[in-house]
């Protein structure tokens, strides 16, 4: 869609079950983080990622999810020309994490 790197929800359930060194973005509203999340997920959303720029590591892979991808592909494609080569967008977001049966954790 925005020439991106992409993983699906399989990809990175092993990536969690294999204690890869990821950080993993939530770019949904506040309330659609409160509905459920991807374990270690962090809420930073959309319309806010340019305030977190600073905060986010160039040395560590970036996952981004939103609840079908869309949002998140475009934090993906906004990351990747701020300079970040280790980004990538969860196609169909929380949405298909959630139909291949994968556990949605409880926002804290």
């Amino acid at each position: 869609m925005f020439n991106i790197k992409e993983i699906d929800s399989s990809t990175l359930a092993a990536w969690k079950e294999e204690g890869r060194a990821m950080r993993l973005l939530d770019v949904r509203t506040p309330n659609e983080f409160a509905q459920g999340i991807i374990e270690g997920g962090e809420l930073v959303p959309l319309h806010t990622l340019p305030y977190h720029l600073n905060e986010l590591p160039r040395d560590q892979d970036l996952v981004i999810y939103c609840r079908t991808g869309a949002r998140s592909a475009q934090a993906t494609a906004w990351l990747m020309s701020q300079g970040f080569d280790s980004v990538y967008n969860l196609r169909g977001g929380i949405m298909d994490w959630a139909r291949n049966r994968l556990p949605i954790a409880t926002a804290q």
